[in-house]
């Protein structure tokens, strides 16, 4: 491989809107030295190979993909499911990097296994339920884990857009944050590389160095495995 080659990183989406947060994405992993390649529900095959994957938030998972009843009105986008299912799969059988943001933390937690909690505010009790894309919110990083080497452990300051949040961990994934209502914000299995799953939304908050750093981890994990394979 040239030094200049960068690795491809896949940044999944809906097949309409969101264009501005997929578009911080890719800003993020270019300026970390990546390629990034939209894949989106109606995109055909081939798709171009990729050497990493960020998954996107947007809507919520369908909870038929973990066995449940709806207990909320259903804002799901099953293409989008279906297309995500397939990418996170394929990142998992072949080792590659994969950050899942908020609905993409919550799918990645879903193939393995785990289940979601379909709503979150009354199960807010120390915090406000508000959206919002400002770090107004905290998060607590368990230290000497795999999202402290990146981000720092203790306290920062997040966002928050989110209907749902991740309940029951699936397998091989362990909790690395939790908010002041003890949700939890972030998982990742320390048997991989990179697999990493963060429920807030860091490409909004790519002015934080903290948050940054998880696309420039991400990116660089991704050349590793470029260059091993």
């Amino acid at each position: 491989m040239s030094k200049t080659s960068r690795p491809v990183i896949a940044i999944t989406g809906p097949q309409r809107r969101a264009f501005g947060p997929r578009a911080l994405v890719a800003l993020a992993v270019w300026f970390y030295g990546g390629k990034p390649v939209q894949l989106r529900p109606q995109d055909p095959p081939p798709w171009p190979k990729y050497d990493g994957v960020v998954v996107t938030g947007g809507h919520d998972i369908d909870p038929v993909l973990y066995a449940s009843e709806p207990e909320v009105e259903p804002r799901h986008d099953p293409e989008r499911d279906a297309l995500e299912s397939r990418v996170i799969d394929d990142a998992l059988a072949r080792g590659l990097p994969l950050l899942g943001i908020c609905r993409g933390a919550q799918l990645l937690n879903v193939r393995r296994g785990g289940n979601l909690f379909q709503e979150v505010r009354s199960r807010r009790k120390q915090t406000s339920n508000r959206w919002t894309v400002l770090p107004l919110k905290t998060l607590e990083v368990v230290a000497d884990t795999r999202l402290a080497s990146i981000m720092g452990s203790g306290r920062c300051r997040i966002n928050s857009l989110h209907n749902q949040a991740i309940d029951r961990t699936g397998l091989g994934l362990h909790i690395v944050g939790r908010d002041l209502d003890n949700l939890i914000q972030a998982v990742e299995d320390p048997q991989q590389p990179y697999l990493v799953g963060v429920q807030w939304h860091p490409e909004f908050l790519l002015f934080m160095g903290r948050h940054r750093r998880l696309f420039g981890s991400l990116v660089r994990c991704a050349r590793e495995h470029l260059e091993q394979n």
